[in-house]
């Protein structure tokens, strides 16, 4: 049975998420805790394991969706589950390591530097664009909304996995630049 209030009980937080999240990173982003007097070190062994983070959830999506194609939808579920837990990982790990480091300026020059900014940006518009898609997805499938559910992952995925697989891109490309 389809609980559609379900669903609407959970719009506004949605919602709300989808638009502090990215606010927070954004500001957060900004604030260096030696401004504010915390002598801290560098969380300089983060990127290699946000990165990983992102690694391992492109992988648990192509199984998910594996496993919900095979007619598995309790290890579909419990790996959607798990990729949930994994970016909400690399969030925290994203902003505090910017919150210790300074930002990594890329070297490249000529057309990989364009092919690195293209790349980029859209992982940056894609990671704040797919919040929302991701929790909507989530929440059709709690309310066990199927076909709605069936409809907007068709969607959700590929962007998803692209944001995934290009956070690893970005670290791979921007890491001979790291300051050790």
């Amino acid at each position: 049975m389809v609980d559609n209030s379900l669903e609407k009980k959970y719009n506004k937080l949605i919602i709300a998420v989808s638009i502090v999240v990215p606010l927070v990173v954004a500001i957060l982003f900004g604030v260096k805790l030696k401004d504010f007097g915390f002598d801290v070190e560098p969380l300089s062994f983060l990127p290699p394991i946000y990165a990983t983070t992102n690694g391992f959830t492109a992988v648990l999506l192509v199984a998910a969706v594996i496993a919900i194609k095979n007619g598995n939808r309790k290890l579909h579920e419990r790996l959607m589950t798990t990729a949930i837990s994994l970016s909400v990982a690399f969030l925290v790990m994203y902003v505090a390591y910017h919150m210790t480091a300074d930002s990594t300026k890329f070297g490249g020059e000529g057309t990989i530097k364009y092919v690195y900014f293209f790349i980029l940006f859209t992982h940056i518009v894609l990671s704040i664009a797919i919040i929302p898609m991701v929790l909507i997805t989530y929440v059709r499938a709690l309310a066990k909304n199927f076909d709605k559910h069936k409809k907007i992952a068709r969607i959700t995925f590929p962007i998803w996995l692209y944001v995934a697989v290009t956070g690893v891109v970005v670290y791979l490309m921007i890491s001979p630049y790291y300051v050790n």
